[in-house]
């Protein structure tokens, strides 16, 4: 592989910085909202099957993820529910949209190893204008020769990513947390994809099966690339 690289790819969320912790904390404080109408843990199946209904019409983000939480306020009190109780839902999406960033151990020091050897990239999926914000109080688009904000990540959006780039798939590294939608993809391309593991993953992003494939690589933390590159 380290003759074969050309443009590394990073997913951004629970990758370079903490993402998915925001949102349970965010879910958890929502369903205990609703306390009155069902038990929580009720609440957040009906919450996580309201997102996987709209994902089409909405796609990842937090504003979808607001929009869904009012609908299943509406749903679980059957219209009923207090305004109080939408405008908090609307206040907890604000204020997930407003988290700080903090980037994950090894992240600076790694593209800063990388920068200038490879055309960098950041390659996720999310609403456009809290991905770019998120990125710009990051500090760390200087390290990135392109940011490609997707609106999701399967083998026809590399494709199409790659093509952008004008780069073959044998020259493209993708590193994410997730096996779902930062590794597979890439490997169905003919592409290499490193996985980090993130301490928690999205029940929507989970993927069981073992991976062998022979641009597969499995780290334990994100500098960990570093060896398989120099």
């Amino acid at each position: 592989m380290r003759n074969k690289i050309k443009v590394i790819a990073f997913d951004a969320d629970d990758t370079l910085w903490v993402n998915l912790p925001h949102f349970l904390e965010t879910e958890r404080e929502f369903c205990t909202l609703l306390q009155d109408y069902l038990p929580a843990a009720e609440v957040g199946r009906l919450l996580f099957q309201t997102e996987m209904k709209n994902l089409p019409l909405y796609g990842y983000g937090v504003k979808g993820f607001v929009l869904c939480m009012i609908e299943t306020i509406c749903s679980v009190s059957a219209g009923a529910a207090r305004l109080e109780l939408v405008a908090k839902a609307i206040e907890l999406g604000k204020e997930l949209l407003q988290k700080p960033i903090e980037l994950l151990e090894g992240v600076e020091e790694t593209l800063e190893r990388l920068k200038g050897k490879y055309r960098l990239i950041v390659a996720t999926k999310g609403d456009l204008l809290d991905q770019e914000q998120k990125i710009q109080r990051s500090a760390l688009q200087t390290y990135f020769h392109h940011i490609e904000i997707m609106s999701d990540k399967k083998t026809a959006d590399y494709r199409k990513l790659l093509q952008h780039l004008d780069c073959r798939p044998e020259n493209f590294l993708m590193l994410g947390n997730s096996l779902k939608s930062d590794i597979l993809p890439v490997l169905e391309l003919g592409g290499f994809a490193a996985h980090i593991p993130y301490h928690t993953t999205w029940e929507h992003e989970q993927h069981s099966e073992e991976i062998t494939h022979p641009h597969f690589i499995e780290l334990t933390r994100i500098d960990e690339i570093i060896n398989y590159l120099d």
